[in-house]
């Protein structure tokens, strides 16, 4: 059966297939961008199945995910699409599941988190294609010359923070809650307050006890005493945040992989340790993961799972997540890079992997949940905002699109 999907002589008999393919753009310049990536993939594929055309269309992420919508409203639908969520295509019945597509062993092969993940109704929808998670950076130069130590939880980061704050770093904590990347921050900060986005039980509890109190913390001991810098946090983005560590103007915040290299060509030195939590390190940190999904529309389930089975092949994963920095999503990849010299630096991130916690992307509600967090989360430590009454609207949001599916 697998030697069958993996391709052997597939295309003989189905005549000449043009699969097309939709995909963000990973790159941070045009020396790097994704469809060199797409480019070179393709040619390999082409030339040992000639019956089949792959066409990829590489766009940025600002504009990706509505050039997916546009083709879905239009009735010309792409082959596949890789882009950020992909829920509320296969609650319209839009999608093919794994199972129609993929062999067994590329399906076994995806890490069992992200599997979960990507389902809708207990049937996988959605093929996990990169992951990342979070840790802690810290700028060891302006550390050492402090004194501090890596802090382990909430009290200890507050006190390193007004420390840096009295030697004059501009950003003791960068809280970027900016409409960028909200909904990443929020959620980081939710786990380590022993909450989160859902319950147990996948419901939506926003407004728990958990998160009341650990918002009202950031409001009073960290926003409020001065030590997240000169711009409100519901005004600073990710990207800025960033840009800010790589000048050496933040002393401690969140960050995903891509900001070592960010970092580093700049010449900042940095250390990486979990997300303190109220009494020691988080226990959930918070995944990432961005996604394939195939449409039904035109056909071609034979080819474009073949194609998949190639895309998720151990050399091609690899070499994804090392161009871009990001963790690979099976686990043949993870454990090869986890052996292998050349990715050490990836190595706290793949050992978080496992014990993450991502969006809950298979609620067709959570696009409207997002958007609402990067709206309005910034008010819950603004000096006249309310953490309670904040939750409470995002709350209510989330109740009304949840009942809405």
């Amino acid at each position: 059966m697998t030697a069958v999907l993996g391709g052997c002589g597939l295309t003989g008999s189905s005549g000449d297939v043009t699969l097309k393919l939709v995909a963000a753009d990973y790159g941070d310049s045009a020396a790097n961008g994704s469809q060199k990536y797409w480019d070179k993939l393709v040619e390999e594929y082409e030339a040992k199945h000639p019956g089949v055309k792959v066409e990829v269309s590489v766009y940025s992420w600002n504009d990706v995910d509505r050039k997916v919508k546009e083709l879905v409203d239009a009735g010309k639908a792409p082959d596949m699409a890789q882009i950020g969520a992909y829920s509320d295509y296969a609650a319209k019945g839009l999608l093919y599941s794994a199972d129609d597509l993929l062999s067994i062993t590329t399906q076994a092969d995806f890490a069992s988190q992200l599997v979960t993940a990507g389902q809708v109704k207990d049937v996988q929808y959605g093929l996990p294609f990169a992951a990342s998670t979070r840790l802690l950076f810290y700028n060891k130069t302006l550390f050492k010359a402090a004194g501090l130590t890596p802090p382990k939880t909430w009290n200890e980061l507050a006190a390193d923070a007004r420390v840096l704050k009295a030697r004059g770093v501009k950003y003791p904590y960068a809280l970027p809650l900016g409409p960028e990347e909200a909904q990443a921050e929020t959620m980081q900060w939710l786990l380590s307050g022993g909450g989160g986005y859902t319950d147990t039980v996948g419901t939506y509890g926003i407004d728990s006890a958990q998160n009341v109190a650990t918002f009202s913390w950031l409001k009073d001991d960290l926003v409020g005493k001065g030590l997240t810098g000169p711009v409100a946090p519901g005004r600073f983005n990710r990207a800025a945040a960033f840009a800010a560590f790589a000048k050496g103007d933040v002393g401690m915040l969140n960050g995903h992989p891509s900001l070592m290299k960010i970092a580093a060509k700049k010449g900042v030195k940095f250390g990486m340790v979990p997300m303190p939590g109220v009494d020691g390190e988080t226990k959930n940190s918070m995944g990432v993961a961005d996604w394939m999904m195939a449409f039904k529309k035109n056909g071609h389930a034979e080819q474009v799972g073949d194609f998949l089975d190639f895309v998720y092949d151990e050399k091609n994963v690899l070499a994804f997540s090392r161009e871009y920095d990001l963790l690979p999503v099976t686990n043949s990849a993870s454990q090869a890079m986890t052996d292998d010299k050349q990715d050490a630096d990836l190595k706290p991130f793949l050992e978080e992997l496992p014990v993450s916690e991502l969006y809950p992307v298979g609620e067709t509600s959570w696009a409207a949940v997002s958007a609402a967090v990067k709206k309005r989360i910034g008010q819950a430590v603004a000096p006249s905002g309310s953490p309670a009454a904040v939750l409470a609207q995002l709350q209510a949001t989330a109740s009304t699109a949840q009942n809405a599916q």
